[in-house]
């Protein structure tokens, strides 16, 4: 499986983007498939996760009520609508995917980082 996030980029407090992830692979639909991120000078941390059919969802404390995640089989592409957004939501986003994990520990394949900032 490869993934390939975009839609990362520059947008003022309280606003909202919406990245994507493109899978490619005959099985990507098979993954749950999730959402990290990576502030400068911190670790990777977990934002949030979805199964396989788009029905159950798991979310970061931080992410929760501002973050939604999607995906669409169809179009074997993984969503993160961010609204709010504060200058902390500020990091290199990353998506992932996993066979058998969905959360915090899923790491199968990654994709590149897309960089969103946030000013204030």
């Amino acid at each position: 499986v490869q993934l390939q996030a975009s839609g990362g980029g520059l947008v003022q407090a309280g606003g909202s983007l919406r990245l994507s992830c493109a899978a490619s692979g005959r099985t990507a639909s098979r993954y749950a498939m999730g959402w990290f991120r990576q502030a400068p000078g911190k670790e990777r941390e977990f934002v949030a996760a979805v199964d396989w059919a788009g029905i159950s969802s798991n979310y970061a404390n931080s992410a929760k009520g501002r973050f939604t995640i999607s995906r669409d089989n169809a179009k074997n592409t993984l969503y993160l609508q961010m609204n709010s957004l504060k200058p902390e939501d500020t990091a290199v986003y990353y998506c992932a995917a996993d066979l058998r994990v969905m959360g915090a520990m899923m790491d199968d394949y990654w994709g590149q980082g897309t960089l969103v900032t946030v000013s204030s």
